[in-house]
């Protein structure tokens, strides 16, 4: 299937979920997350959930990060260059919704990607090799080219993965895994 298809494929699938199924599927895959050999690094690049598009709730996340004493980096993103800007996620850190309903931080302490050493993605769909759809605007492709090759890429996912997503680009950048409520895809 081609980009475009799978991305409205995927939209009416999550559109079908109700919050409760969401709650759950969204615990499943943290405690999957526990599985990864990726908890002795130091700064973990979380997206915030946005509720609307009934993405997973990393709040599951954010709380084992936080229990784990590990750095919380968390983005705002610039529309206007295409770019996201980084900051640690602390106490004092404001975090208020966008134009377009995206829960992102006011302020805070600057982030460079090259500090960053995991990053969990959000996605609509995924293939068995790696590749993921976003929402086409072309955020953490750009992101995650900007960030250091071993920088480990997770996706996390309500369903599971397609088996060949066409149209992938040079500037996709595959994930490394992607956690489902019901395993771990390594690639």
């Amino acid at each position: 299937m081609t980009k475009a298809e799978l991305r409205k494929l995927y939209k009416t699938k999550r559109k079908a979920l109700s919050s409760d199924t969401c709650e759950d599927l969204s615990i499943d895959i943290s405690n999957q997350l526990l599985k990864l050999p990726i908890w002795d690094k130091s700064f973990y690049h979380v997206f915030l959930t946005i509720e609307t598009q009934k993405e997973v709730n990393t709040e599951f996340i954010l709380n084992i990060l936080s229990g784990k004493d590990k750095n919380i980096v968390i983005s705002k993103s610039d529309f206007k260059t295409g770019l996201m800007h980084h900051v640690l996620l602390t106490d004092a850190t404001t975090i208020k919704k966008n134009a377009y309903n995206i829960p992102e931080p006011i302020d805070g302490i600057p982030i460079p990607n090259s500090s960053i050493e995991v990053v969990f993605v959000p996605l609509l769909a995924f293939d068995k090799r790696g590749h993921r759809i976003g929402y086409g605007k072309g955020f953490y492709d750009r992101f995650l080219q900007a960030c250091k090759p071993e920088t480990i890429k997770i996706g996390l996912s309500f369903f599971e993965a397609e088996n060949e997503i066409t149209e992938v680009y040079s500037s996709d950048i595959p994930l490394d895994y992607c956690v489902t409520p019901k395993q771990v895809y390594t690639f």
